[in-house]
């Protein structure tokens, strides 16, 4: 049997990102690491790796944040060093999009837009649409492409999107991200055996 930990991995750490992950988390029945919220990460891969083992369910969600710092930041070696654990299983990761066009991009199976519509085109921080298909800017996805993942959701900013992800609403377009990542990873058939 599989003991291995069932995570979803967002990068975006700010405040608002912490309470939508935290709402969502609650909602689907999962485990928030709020602890890993920050703006950039202030803890590294070990300690997260620690905190996911002991959350008493899955999924957990952990979020990684670089606050705009080109280049490998903590937040992405905090990552990185996550994903690659023997004792996680990534089910999906939730690429946020920031306003950085530096080097800073990462290839995306799938985005949803604002208004919670699926699109192979990136989409900006405000969730609407860019030119670019498969590709989304952000300030923390530079490492997604070295990591082996089932599937890379792009969004816009978590809880804002013009008051679209806003969490009076419900957060609808960070749900239905996590809730695509828990489709097509397979993990919720899995949990019906």
């Amino acid at each position: 049997m599989d003991e291995r930990r069932h995570v979803i991995l967002i990068t975006d750490g700010d405040d608002y990102a912490r309470k939508t992950i935290e709402y969502v988390a609650k909602e689907i029945g999962g485990r928030c690491i709020s602890l890993s919220h920050g703006n950039p990460t202030t803890i590294d891969g070990p300690l997260i790796v620690k905190l996911i083992k002991k959350a008493p369910y899955d999924p957990v969600f952990v979020m990684f944040d670089d606050s705009g710092l080109a280049g490998e930041g903590a937040g992405e070696r905090a990552l990185k060093y996550v994903a690659t654990h023997a004792d996680i299983e990534v089910l999906g990761v939730i690429a946020v999009a920031a306003k950085t066009r530096q080097a800073e991009w990462t290839k995306v199976d799938i985005c949803i837009d604002r208004d919670g519509e699926l699109t192979p085109y990136g989409v900006d921080k405000f969730g609407i649409p860019e030119m670019e298909q498969g590709r989304l800017y952000g300030d923390t996805v530079y490492c997604l492409d070295e990591i082996d993942v089932p599937i890379i959701v792009g969004i816009g900013d978590i809880g804002k999107m013009a008051k679209k992800d806003h969490l009076d609403i419900g957060s609808p377009i960070t749900k239905k991200a996590v809730e695509l990542i828990l489709e097509r990873s397979g993990y919720r058939e899995r949990q019906q055996e």
